[in-house]
């Protein structure tokens, strides 16, 4: 590994420092160089190559924002002992979400919000010269590449209705992986019921195309000394509640966090519903990762939200 980093990173001098780390599927080190400390995120299955690419451009595009601060990326190189794929990145010193966690509420808000003011000022800047100019917008949904929530892809392809972008590329996309797997009644039954109803838990509120960070659990923040860190990411630009569903599934964010997102941010008509229709989505995602044990919790939100 040492090799690999100081030929394909142009350092002189690579060493392990600290204890590894990594999450729930990647595993991580750092490292001391002679260009400063950095962190190795690190995967031997041969799809990782993609999984890392999305996260690197994730990253990329955080930071782009202005808002919020996240690990600088730096590369995507091959595992030097596997099919597998490597990240590196900057290595921030970091310890669980606390004092910052206010701070984190506020900062997510502007990221969220930072993509439609580009769009309101893109607006502004062709009524007052009578020509379109190209401001860095995004006004569709979806992302550039390929972006992952877990070790699962997900479709990402461009959509002008988020409705139909969330059935379709989030939703049935994990159904499907269930079916295929586990062939289950319940689920197959369901579904088609509640494909029906989505869009109306959406009516009457309009939606811009707001920069995501994916997978938004307590996991994936920390703070350093001075300020809050969101890391590994599986980015597109979506719905901004979509965000706070999975932040909402296994706690780690205060009252001072939702209440600082929701001074930038006010929840819409019908919030509360459809962040169950989010937090479906991961739920279904975890139990394609893991396994049945989330079996249950998806079967009673589809319940819950055709009643």
């Amino acid at each position: 590994m040492e090799d690999l980093l100081k030929k394909e990173l142009g350092l002189s001098f690579v060493k392990k420092s600290g204890s590894s780390a990594g999450g729930c599927i990647n595993s991580g080190q750092g490292y001391e160089t002679d260009q400063g400390k950095i962190f190795v995120k690190m995967n031997e299955k041969k799809e990782t190559r993609r999984m890392f690419d999305g996260e690197l451009a994730s990253l990329k595009a955080i930071l782009a924002s202005s808002t919020v601060k996240a690990p600088k990326p730096m590369k995507v190189l091959p595992h030097p002992t596997s099919e597998g794929a490597i990240l590196v990145t900057e290595y921030l010193d970091m310890t669980g979400l606390s004092s910052q966690a206010a701070k984190l509420g506020e900062q997510l808000a502007r990221m969220h919000l930072f993509n439609g003011e580009l769009i309101r000022q893109k607006g502004m800047t062709e009524q007052r010269v009578g020509v379109g100019s190209d401001e860095g917008c995004v006004t569709q949904f979806g992302f550039p590449i390929t972006t992952c929530c877990g070790f699962i892809p997900q479709d990402n392809e461009w959509s002008s209705d988020w409705v139909s972008f969330f059935t379709r590329s989030r939703l049935k996309l994990q159904v499907d992986l269930i079916e295929t797997e586990y062939h289950d009644r319940e689920v197959r039954e369901l579904w088609p019921q509640l494909e029906r109803k989505i869009a109306g838990l959406f009516e009457g509120i309009e939606i811009q195309p707001a920069l995501l960070h994916g997978d938004l659990w307590s996991g994936n923040v920390a703070q350093t000394s001075t300020e809050p860190v969101i890391f590994d990411p599986a980015s597109f630009f979506g719905h901004s509640e979509f965000d706070l569903a999975i932040a909402g599934m296994f706690g780690g964010f205060d009252r001072g966090f939702y209440t600082a997102y929701h001074n930038l941010i006010p929840k819409a008509s019908g919030f509360d519903k459809r962040q169950e229709l989010y937090k479906l989505f991961h739920y279904l995602n975890h139990w394609n990762h893991f396994g049945t044990g989330y079996k249950g919790s998806s079967i009673s939100i589809m319940q819950s939200l055709l009643r």
